[in-house]
């Protein structure tokens, strides 16, 4: 697991086991806030033992999700101490579909067994303010990766834990094109110096601007190349030869995974504009 540091007390965990999601962990003289726990309980074990080294057992204050992906959550009953707190939705798709979605993850991945499915204790609409110790975090409704997504905005760092929200490549296949647009821009508005991506590196305050713009460039370009896909009455096949670099994104990041991301962002939009389903 990689280890990085934006402030005294404010730590990057990426997991080299799934995709380089990142947790985040704050310190303070009252306990620790995390966000995010990471797919794999080895991974999370690994977070909660770096939280204890620091500040000793028991220590885990919030556990906070940004959102009902399996990715950001299985790891939470480990940190059990700590209250953990969701957007309204994400406490809803969990208690729906959750342990269903987990049973079948376990039948695919023997490493998931040990997982127990957690349900927020406190959940929110749009905004919630959290304060511990000398840390206040602004948590606020980003819906578009997901209806549930949120992110957390630290004031005093100009820091914002963005989820999946903001990625190497904008993920819209179970969300909102339009929807994710909006909360990046919200994000942009900020004027953050550092946001810490659902996947891959932290993005510095000289690259904040152009990656959001990026990410809003290639969302507009998807909708445009697919609805002219729809709008010639071509097969889903088609989409093939929308390749990511151009809609102005790289394969590189998350070891090549961004372009399966891609493909499915065309496919969620072809199913959304034809509302049949597509041909293979």
């Amino acid at each position: 697991m990689r280890l990085d540091r934006i402030a005294d007390d404010i730590y990057i965990l990426m997991s080299d086991n799934y995709a380089q999601v990142t947790c985040t962990v704050l310190t303070t003289a009252l306990g620790a806030i995390l966000v995010d726990t990471m797919p794999f309980p080895e991974d999370a074990r690994q977070v909660l033992a770096f939280i204890e080294d620091k500040l000793g057992p028991r220590s885990v204050r919030y556990v906070i999700t940004t959102h009902h992906h399996a990715d950001h959550t299985y790891g939470a009953y480990v940190f059990g101490d700590g209250l953990m707190i969701a957007q309204q939705e994400c406490y809803r798709n969990l208690r729906r579909y959750g342990q269903a979605q987990l049973e079948r993850a376990k039948r695919d991945t023997p490493a998931l067994a040990p997982v127990q499915l957690r349900l927020p204790d406190v959940t929110f609409g749009r905004e919630l303010h959290l304060h511990l110790g000398h840390r206040h975090l602004h948590l606020f409704h980003t819906p578009g990766h997901t209806a549930d997504a949120i992110s957390i905005h630290i004031p005093e760092e100009k820091a914002v834990i963005a989820g999946d929200t903001v990625m190497p490549v904008p993920y819209i296949a179970a969300g909102s094109p339009e929807q994710l647009r909006k909360s990046l821009l919200t994000i942009q508005e900020l004027k953050p110096s550092f946001v810490v991506q659902g996947h891959g590196e932290v993005l510095l305050r000289g690259e904040v601007d152009e990656a959001i713009d990026s990410s809003i460039r290639y969302l507009e370009a998807i909708e445009e190349k697919v609805k002219q896909v729809v709008e010639r009455g071509q097969p889903a096949s088609r989409l093939k030869a929308i390749d990511i670099e151009s809609c102005g994104k790289s394969r590189i990041p998350l070891d090549g995974l961004v372009a399966r991301l891609h493909t499915s962002n065309l496919m969620a939009l072809y199913r959304e504009y034809t509302k049949v389903r597509p041909d293979a």
